[in-house]
C-alpha cells in the first residue's frame, strides 16, 4: 500500500505597510500625549482655583489673601520665538523626510525597507535640536532671573505654580530632544527609510505638541496670573 505525506507550507504574516505602521506610530503618540495634556488641565485647574483661595496668617489667626502676582521675565517671550522657529525647522524636516518616503515608494528606485546612508541627512533636524536646547538654557537663564528678583520655588504661590509649569513642561520638552537625538542618528547611520521617516514624523508631532503647550501656559501665567 502507498504511503502519501502531506506537508504543509506555514508562510509568515507579512508585515504591516508604511502607512500601517505610520498610524500605529501616530496613535501611540496620542496616548502618550493625553495624559500629559490631562497634566496640564489639572495644573491649570489648580492655578485657577488657587488664586482666590485664603490661606491662614498665624500672627493673626485670620485668612489672608496670599497670592501675589509675579512679573514674568522678558526673556520668555524670547524663549517663546526660539521654540515657535524650532517648531517650524522641524515641520520642515518632516515635509522633507516625507517627501523622501513618498519618491521612494513612488519610483521604486530605492526600496523603503533599505537604508540610503548619508544620502537622506536632514540639517533641520539638527538646527531644531540646537534651537531646542537654547529654548532649555533660556528657561533656565529666566529662573536665575526670578530667583535674583525675590521669587523662589517656595516664595509664594504663585511663584511656585510658574516653577511648576515651566519646569514641568522643560522635562517634557527634554523628551523632545531625546526623541531628536534618535531622529538625527537615524538619518546618519543606516537606518531604514521608512523607520527613519517615521521617527522623524512622531517626533515632529511631538514638537509640535510641546511648542503649542508652552504658548498656553505662558498666555495663562500673563493673563490668569
Amino acid at each position: 500500500m502507498a504511503t502519501f505525506t502531506t506537508t504543509a507550507t506555514i508562510v509568515a504574516p507579512a508585515p504591516p505597510d508604511y502607512a500601517t505602521r505610520l498610524r500605529r506610530a501616530r496613535l501611540g503618540l496620542l496616548v502618550v500625549l493625553t495624559p500629559v495634556l490631562m497634566l496640564f488641565v489639572s495644573f491649570t485647574s489648580a492655578y485657577v482655583v488657587r488664586q482666590g483661595l485664603p490661606s491662614l496668617d498665624p500672627r493673626t489667626a485670620t485668612l489672608v489673601k496670599d497670592w501675589i502676582p509675579v512679573t514674568l521675565p522678558k526673556l520668555l517671550l524670547l524663549n517663546t520665538a526660539v521654540l515657535v522657529l524650532s517648531s517650524l525647522f522641524m515641520e520642515l524636516a518632516r515635509r522633507q523626510s516625507k517627501g523622501q518616503i513618498q519618491a521612494a515608494l513612488t519610483t521604486a528606485e530605492i526600496h523603503p525597507r533599505v537604508s540610503t546612508g548619508g544620502q537622506m541627512s536632514m540639517p533641520w533636524l539638527s538646527i531644531t535640536l540646537v534651537l531646542g536646547l537654547l529654548f532649555l538654557f533660556g528657561q533656565w537663564t529666566a529662573w536665575k532671573q526670578l530667583a535674583a528678583n525675590g521669587f523662589y520655588v517656595a516664595t509664594t504661590p504663585s511663584s511656585s505654580f510658574i516653577y511648576l509649569l515651566t519646569g514641568t513642561h522643560a522635562v517634557h520638552l527634554m523628551g523632545g530632544v531625546l526623541a531628536l537625538f534618535v531622529a538625527g542618528i537615524a538619518s546618519l547611520f543606516g537606518m531604514s527609510l521608512t523607520r527613519r521617516n517615521i521617527v522623524v514624523d512622531v517626533t515632529a508631532w511631538y514638537w509640535h505638541f510641546m511648542a503649542a503647550l508652552w504658548i498656553y501656559i505662558l498666555c495663562l501665567m500673563e493673563f490668569a496670573g
